[in-house]
C-alpha cells in the first residue's frame, strides 16, 4: 500500500503545497516563511519518520495566523488522505518526549473522530515570528482535518523546549498510530466504519 499524497490549497490568504509519505525516512523540507513553525514541523516529521515537503506563501504582511493555520489544516488533510479508509492500521498511538527541563505527552486516535485537548502552558507572547497562541491553534487545526482525537500535555520552563517536545511527541505518537497492524483485518473499529 502506497501512502504518499500531495495536497494543494489556494485561498486569498495562502497558497500551500504539501507532499507527505507516511512510510518515509524523516526526509523533511518545510518553508512557510515562519521560521519557528518550520522548525516545529521539521521536528514533527523527522521524529515521526514521515517524508514531508511543505511550502506556503501566505499573507505574512498581515500576520502569521493564516499561514500557520492553513498549513496545519493541509498537513492534517494529507494525513487523512494518506490513511484512506484507515483499514489495517494500529489506530492509537502515544509518546512521551523530554527536552531538557520540559516534557510532553501526546495521545492520538486516528479513527476519524476530530477532537483536541491541548494543555501547553506557555509564558511568553512569541516564539520568533510565531505567536504562542498559534501553538494550540495549529495542533487543533491539524487534528480537525486529520480526523484525529489528539490530547497533548506539556510542561517546563522554556517555551521553545515545551513546544518542541510537544511537536516531537505528536510525530512519534502519530507514527505509532498509522503503523500497519499485521493482525488487523479491515477498519479498526467495532462499528466497522470510521
Amino acid at each position: 500500500m502506497t501512502r504518499i499524497v500531495t495536497v494543494q490549497r489556494t485561498t486569498k490568504e495562502t497558497t500551500i503545497s504539501c507532499t507527505l509519505n507516511l512510510d518515509g525516512t524523516g526526509d523533511v523540507s518545510v518553508s512557510t516563511g515562519v521560521g519557528f513553525f518550520d522548525h516545529m514541523l521539521t521536528a514533527f516529521a523527522y521524529h515521526g519518520m514521515f517524508d514531508l515537503a511543505l511550502t506556503c506563501e501566505g499573507d505574512l504582511h498581515i500576520d502569521e495566523h493564516h499561514t500557520i493555520e492553513d498549513s496545519a489544516l493541509v498537513l492534517g488533510q494529507a494525513v487523512a488522505d494518506a490513511l484512506g479508509d484507515r483499514a489495517g492500521i494500529v489506530r492509537y498511538g502515544d509518546a512521551a518526549v523530554p527536552m531538557d527541563e520540559a516534557s510532553a505527552t501526546a495521545l492520538i486516535d486516528v479513527g476519524g473522530r476530530p477532537y483536541s485537548v491541548i494543555n501547553i502552558p506557555l509564558r511568553g507572547l512569541r516564539l520568533g515570528m510565531m505567536s504562542t497562541q498559534m501553538v494550540p491553534h495549529a495542533l487543533e487545526a491539524f487534528a480537525r482535518t486529520a480526523g484525529a482525537t489528539l490530547h497533548i500535555t506539556a510542561q517546563g520552563e522554556n517555551d521553545h523546549h515545551i513546544t518542541e517536545a510537544a511537536f516531537k511527541a505528536l510525530g512519534r505518537a502519530l507514527r505509532a498510530a498509522v503503523a500497519a497492524d499485521p493482525r488487523r483485518r479491515g477498519i479498526p473499529s467495532t462499528k466497522g466504519t470510521t
